[in-house]
């Protein structure tokens, strides 16, 4: 995937990952990036940083008229890169159900959702990319993260089923496994599960730029940081210990 000149899309370009994304798109040259958030106030900032080239669009997963609104309004994009996601914290015994639900629904099924809307948009420009940010959590049931482990293995399963879907329309599907970021959603999940503090983070702009390198390169697994990286490595070679690794947290 060509980024210079390119079209993009990022979800949930209003913070962390997301916006690390847009600057990391502009700096490669996209020649336009639609950044989505569930509320386009909050993407005052990321739009400043290049007003005639970022352009606000808002977009809620969960919500099927924002996306297909979203899929009118930016109906030139080649790059989609699924990146809004929520999280849960708890244990899948006892935390509140409907909390798991929301989790599932927004991670798994609105992905899903934003994709099958803008999956004809790429066709339509000729093909392109697909880009949906996973976690290194889809490898493994961390007992304190609630349903978002699930939702991240289920996100990775979609990615590899729709890869031999739309492959034959001239669509890359890609599958990025980032470890601990640097972000507002890791402080809060170290903040319910101090044990996740012990882990090495890496920076949102790290990250971004590491994937767009990936995408570049045609990774259709992007690992994108050192800790994701060793993890893919264990996963590989021994699932069972890296579920072991990970269970007690």
């Amino acid at each position: 995937m060509r980024i210079e000149g390119s079209t993009v899309l990022v979800t949930g370009a209003n913070r962390g990952i997301g916006r690390a994304f847009v600057s990391a798109f502009l700096a490669r040259g996209a020649r336009r990036v639609h950044a989505a958030a569930r509320n386009p106030a909050a993407l005052e900032p990321v739009v400043a940083e290049a007003p005639d080239r970022v352009v606000p669009l808002a977009l809620d997963l969960t919500d099927p008229a924002t996306v297909e609104a979203a899929a009118e309004a930016a109906s030139d994009v080649t790059l989609l890169v699924n990146n809004a996601g929520t999280h849960g914290m708890g244990h899948l015994l006892d935390m509140d159900l409907g909390v798991v639900e929301d989790v599932m629904r927004t991670n798994y099924l609105g992905t899903l959702r934003v994709l099958r809307a803008f999956a004809p948009v790429l066709e339509r420009n000729g093909g392109g990319a697909v880009a949906n940010v996973i976690s290194i959590g889809a490898f493994a049931g961390t007992p304190s993260l609630g349903g978002y482990p699930a939702s991240k293995a289920a996100l990775h399963l979609m990615t590899q089923a729709v890869r031999a879907d739309l492959a034959p329309r001239g669509i890359a599907v890609h599958a990025v496994f980032p470890g601990p970021v640097d972000t507002d959603m890791f402080d809060y999940a170290v903040r319910c599960e101090p044990a996740l503090g012990e882990f090495p983070r890496t920076s949102a702009a790290e990250v971004a730029a590491a994937v767009v390198d990936g995408l570049e390169a045609g990774e259709e697994d992007i690992f994108p940081d050192a800790f994701a990286a060793e993890i893919g490595r264990e996963w590989r070679a021994d699932p069972k210990a890296l579920e072991r690794r990970l269970m007690h947290i």
